[in-house]
């Protein structure tokens, strides 16, 4: 077999899915690689991927795949197990209603219904226009203004079902205000 036959193009795969991540990560995915059990630091790795990037882009994946020379389907099935882990890009407002004990007992369930309604999205998902994300939570450490609402890191207490239209409203102001 001659070099012009040769079938191992290891150096351009490997370079394609370094182009496809941050020097950092690639770097981290290296210190892994060299480790005795590379795999078990998988997770590790798309907590940076996404961490980075928002989420895990189908081409983030198999660059993943590619340096920590694991499986697709394992990276694919550890992204898809996870809960934390995002598919797609997160809208540009997250939207955080908690439902632990204290909020839950004071309606915060009245509240995320009527946000699912007024979104036309439930949790885990992203409005088509990729404005808004709504999640759940636990516990968002702020019992005393049972129930709770985060939109991005701002906290809003006391909520209920009629005040979600004005929320949404004046978060998607602020989202064209900053925009600008």
């Amino acid at each position: 077999m001659t070099a012009a036959a040769s079938t191992d193009n290891w150096a351009a795969v490997e370079a394609a899915a370094e182009a496809q991540l941050t020097p950092q990560i690639v770097a981290f995915i290296t210190q892994c690689r060299a480790q005795e059990h590379p795999q078990s630091q998988l997770i590790a790795v798309l907590h940076r991927v996404q961490e980075h990037f928002g989420y895990l882009a189908p081409e983030k994946l198999d660059a993943v795949a590619q340096l920590l020379r694991v499986p697709a389907a394992k990276v694919s099935g550890v992204a898809t197990f996870y809960h934390y882990f995002r598919l797609r890009p997160p809208g540009r407002l997250m939207i955080n209603v908690c439902l632990g004990t204290a909020c839950y007992v004071k309606g915060a369930e009245k509240v995320a219904a009527r946000l699912r309604e007024e979104l036309g999205i439930d949790f885990g998902q992203t409005t088509s226009d990729g404005v808004f994300s709504l999640n759940s939570a636990l516990c968002l450490g702020t019992c005393g203004l049972a129930p709770v609402v985060m939109v991005n890191d701002e906290v809003y207490g006391k909520m209920t079902p009629d005040q979600v239209p004005g929320l949404l409203a004046r978060a998607m102001q602020r989202a064209r205000g900053s925009d600008g």
